[in-house]
């Protein structure tokens, strides 16, 4: 029988050594290493690239894009976790749960686009919304979202640690304020949305962890919407889905909920909540996941494992450094 070859190009950055971590005891799949001495050496990059049925880029978009020239061997396939092809023509976008045909599309691409982590939160909260009808497409989306400083790369990291040349003073940083994510594209053409959210992301000192806020004006809205009809929405989308939860509908009274960003690190779930203050008028959709699990290298795994036709762990779960 067959056993499926991978290639991780970039493994030893955050994303990649997490991927790794996920399948290197797995006895279904045989993980390509290149040698760290030739990290940087083409010609060792192109022979694992052309040698395996998947290779995973982990690598910074002009570098993810250069190195699909490269590629010779008509067989190999390409699951790119970059930024560099998630709107680009040719490429599935690895978000399994989009759609229920969304899984076959990977399953058969060549190419798939692993999400973004902060949009994956979002477009599984806007896109059912939207396909209803409850929210209309040219809905004024804002997005305010919080993630552990893990996303941010090493530089990030090690300043966040108090380590390397650029340390941190703080424990909250709010970034992306020019208006111009990369990110914003992405959520915009998966949401269904006809203009860009509004997008205002921060760092905080926790390592791993996400949250995705998407206020909701219901009496702004061009019909009577009521929360439970999103809540409704939500969970009929969701329903059976192995990795993605609703949460049961939040109703302002004597209950005071609070989430911790930090509940789902190290698996690949996700939880979607629908809060409501019905005298105000007012819902909160909110997305809790790992940055670096399902916003990331447990994404992957999922993408890899159906692009493989692997039935895979049942929580890619991973509690490592």
């Amino acid at each position: 029988m067959h056993k499926p070859k991978v290639f991780i190009d970039g493994e030893a950055g955050t994303t990649g050594l997490q991927i790794r971590a996920r399948l290197q005891h797995r006895s279904d799949v045989e993980l390509l290493s290149i040698d760290p001495a030739k990290r940087k050496d083409e010609a060792e990059r192109k022979r694992l690239l052309n040698a395996v049925d998947v290779a995973i880029l982990c690598l910074h978009d002009e570098l993810a894009k250069a190195t699909l020239g490269l590629l010779e061997n008509p067989e190999t396939r390409i699951l790119d976790a970059s930024s560099a092809h998630r709107v680009a023509e040719g490429w599935v976008y690895g978000f399994p749960e989009l759609d229920p045909e969304q899984p076959e599309r990977i399953r058969r691409a060549r190419f798939v686009s692993n999400p973004g982590c902060y949009p994956t939160g979002v477009i599984a909260l806007l896109r059912p919304l939207v396909e209803a009808g409850l929210l209309p497409r040219s809905f004024a989306a804002s997005v305010h979202a919080i993630s552990g400083y893990s996303g941010g790369g090493r530089q990030l990291i090690e300043a966040m640690e108090g380590r390397g040349e650029h340390r941190l003073s703080g424990d909250y940083r709010a970034y992306g304020l020019e208006l111009t994510h990369k990110h914003v594209p992405e959520m915009t053409l998966y949401s269904g949305l006809e203009h860009p959210p509004l997008f205002t992301p921060a760092v905080a000192r926790f390592r791993q962890g996400m949250l995705d806020f998407i206020p909701v004006h219901l009496w702004a809205l061009p019909h009577k919407v009521r929360a439970v009809e999103l809540h409704e929405a939500l969970a009929e989308r969701y329903r059976g889905q192995r990795f993605v939860q609703v949460m049961p509908l939040e109703t302002y009274g004597a209950h005071h909920p609070v989430l911790d960003p930090q509940a789902l690190n190290g698996t690949n779930r996700m939880e979607l909540f629908v809060f409501e203050n019905p005298a105000r008028e007012q819902a909160l959709l909110v997305a809790r996941f790992d940055n670096l699990g399902k916003g990331a290298s447990g994404a992957a795994v999922q993408n890899l494992d159906l692009m493989l036709g692997l039935e895979g762990p049942q929580t890619y779960e991973y509690f490592g450094d």
